[in-house]
């Protein structure tokens, strides 16, 4: 076999199972995994090794997609400060990762989080 055919072999393999997964979270309120696989004619420990390999495929694309250094843009009216009597209260979490600060507060949008932490992820 090529290499070419194992590889699509592969991705049809990978996308087989990433259906499966998302049939499985999808599966009925109160039916555990375990019931889901025996339904499905799986084990558990198929299940999971299924579940490591699309993540792992999933963050290995999910990084070629990304560029090392990217710029978020921010609209003027995600930065936002409550004034109460004079001083500025800004209540939420803080989180530094790689040396950058992040305030979020439950107005901020997930959308910018979202991006925020992604390039975040990808600075050195």
């Amino acid at each position: 076999m090529s290499s070419e055919t194992t590889m699509i072999a592969e991705q049809c393999r990978l996308q087989e199972w990433a259906a499966q997964i998302r049939d499985c979270q999808n599966r009925p309120d109160g039916m555990s995994i375990v019931s889901w696989c025996a339904c499905h004619g799986i084990t558990k420990a198929n299940y999971y090794y299924r579940l490591r390999r699309v993540r792992k495929a999933c963050l290995e694309n999910f990084s070629e997609e990304i560029p090392l250094r990217q710029i978020v843009p921010v609209k003027a009216g995600f930065l936002q400060s409550d004034e109460k009597n004079g001083s500025i209260m800004q209540t939420g979490l803080d989180i530094s990762i790689k040396g950058v600060s992040i305030h979020v507060t439950d107005s901020t949008s997930m959308l910018l989080l979202t991006e925020v932490l992604k390039a975040v992820r990808h600075a050195q």
